[in-house]
């Protein structure tokens, strides 16, 4: 009796101790970030956002890592708001760095529109993957004049006007294949390589060799996998291998560039239409003309291929998988294709950039998808000095991570946000930020307007043509780096008899 009585002490004893020291290791690491506030730190610690920092080095991100690996992408967000109110405004330990959480869309459209207060603050691993000449890892000056010379070529009119007639080829063939195909195909792969030759074929044009498009195509898809991870350089470890995957990326691009600029030396060899690589070669930004280096160049190539090439694949994928669920959404979209076939000129023989521009309820599709998937989770700042948002401050120094997933699931705005209803944004004027799917403000994404050209002209002759059957529609979902299904969309794909044809 003695005996189990002491058992019994010995073991709360024990779990008390655990405990204890569970408290303690959390709190040391919330009053270390909050003791290097400086002069202010005590004064700024009584007006912070209620919150958890975790435990010291790992910080909150184990509950993140599990909430969106392994379990309700959203459960990570709402243990904040049960264990600490709705407030919308949270502190935390992200990805190394103490670090502010907001979900409402009024917090969030200030953060991203405030370039006077907030500055880009993506984590470590981001900015060395995409490069330190990317915009990701620029000052807001060097971001304005890059962003001003490569804007044009890239989401201007013109430009999208003569990337339609290749973006169609491509992926009238790739449909064409698939369909012939005698094996199931995996969906979201093989659109990736559809979005992928296409970003590929504006900066480097029609002359790409095949073996260098499986290289690049290969070592940016394992850079791509670091680009959300913790900056853990050690073998086995997410962010190890991207590191490897970027040097790889950037010998070969390398190799493009000393070619571009021999042939440049030569004048007996010159291209008819310049792609991106020879504009970013010429330009010159600034008036004693200065021209970008090799690093800019090959930085501002990885950054589009991230930007331009993603979220279409992406997009394209859960578009058509959610008219696949939803008969009713997927017949109104059909039937808006086919009334612009009706209305086409015999003379006119492919979609043309008005025809894209009359798809109303299409575009309605495209929104719903972008704001259901959320294919960006966040995207991050740096407060530059100690900003007071809802009564609570923001110290200088600190990343803001703007949690796009939570404002596009919030039910106030979108009622039964988890269906898909592209009705919904028939009558709804979204309320300003509450809508941000490529952000907002001078870091908007720069590819948008040419990823939804591309996410457009496939649903179109997916659309005409084709049908899916999905061979696994219970596939659990991943939601990092982006939101996909784990067997990314294994399906086969039908062509249809169709009273249209196309060249």
């Amino acid at each position: 009796m003695e005996m189990g009585f002491s058992l019994m002490v010995f073991t709360a004893l024990i779990s008390g101790g655990f405990v204890a020291m569970f408290w303690l290791l959390r709190s040391a690491n919330e009053w270390y970030y909050v003791s290097k506030l400086g002069g202010n730190g005590k004064q700024c610690s009584h007006h912070l956002p209620p919150g958890d920092m975790g435990w010291p080095f790992i910080g909150n991100m184990w509950d993140f890592l599990f909430a969106f690996k392994h379990g309700d992408p959203d459960s990570f967000i709402a243990n904040l708001v049960t264990r600490f109110g709705d407030t919308g405004v949270y502190k935390a330990y992200m990805y190394g760095n103490p670090s502010i959480i907001v979900t409402k869309p009024e917090t969030c459209r200030r953060v991203l529109m405030d370039d006077a207060r907030f500055k880009q603050g993506w984590p470590k691993s981001t900015c060395t993957l995409m490069g330190r000449k990317s915009f990701m890892g620029l000052s807001d000056e060097e971001h304005k004049r890059l962003r001003r010379v490569t804007a044009a070529p890239i989401n201007g009119h013109k430009a999208l006007s003569m990337y339609q007639e290749y973006i169609t080829d491509v992926v009238v063939n790739s449909l064409d294949e698939w369909a012939t195909a005698e094996r199931p195909i995996e969906f979201l792969t093989e659109i990736r390589k559809i979005t992928f030759k296409i970003i590929m074929h504006i900066f480097l044009g029609s002359e790409v060799d095949p073996v260098l498009m499986k290289a690049l195509e290969e070592e940016y898809a394992n850079l791509n996998q670091g680009l959300r991870s913790m900056a853990i350089d050690l073998p086995g470890f997410a962010y190890h291998k991207a590191l490897k995957a970027r040097q790889k990326l950037v010998k070969i691009l390398q190799g493009v560039v000393d070619g571009r600029r021999a042939r440049k030396r030569n004048p007996s060899e010159t291209q008819k239409h310049k792609d991106m690589m020879e504009l970013l070669m010429e330009v010159e930004y600034d008036q004693n003309g200065e021209k970008l280096d090799d690093e800019e160049i090959i930085d501002l190539i990885l950054l589009y291929l991230n930007a331009g090439h993603e979220s279409s694949a992406h997009a394209s994928m859960w578009a058509t998988l959610f008219l696949h669920q939803h008969p009713e959404c997927l017949h109104k979209a059909k039937r808006e294709q086919e009334e612009i076939m009706r209305r086409r000129p015999s003379s006119e023989k492919r979609l043309s950039f008005k025809e894209i521009k009359q798809m109303e309820y299409l575009s309605k599709v495209i929104d719903e998808t972008l704001r259901a998937v959320n294919i960006s989770l966040f995207t991050c700042r740096e407060a530059k000095t100690d900003v007071s948002i809802g009564g609570h401050t923001i110290p200088q120094g600190w990343k803001v991570l703007v949690w796009l997933r939570g404002v596009h699931m919030d039910p106030e705005y979108y009622p039964n946000p988890k269906k898909f209803n592209p009705s919904r944004w028939d009558e709804n004027k979204p309320k300003a930020g509450s809508f941000i799917p490529f952000g907002a403000g001078s870091r908007l994404c720069p590819g948008s307007d040419l990823a939804k050209l591309e996410i457009s002209i496939f649903l179109h002759y997916f659309l005409l043509d084709y049908e899916l059957e999905q061979l696994n529609p219970g596939s659990a979902v991943r939601y990092l780096p982006h939101t996909r299904p784990m067997d990314n969309c294994v399906a086969k794909i039908k062509k249809l008899s169709s009273s249209f044809t196309h060249n």
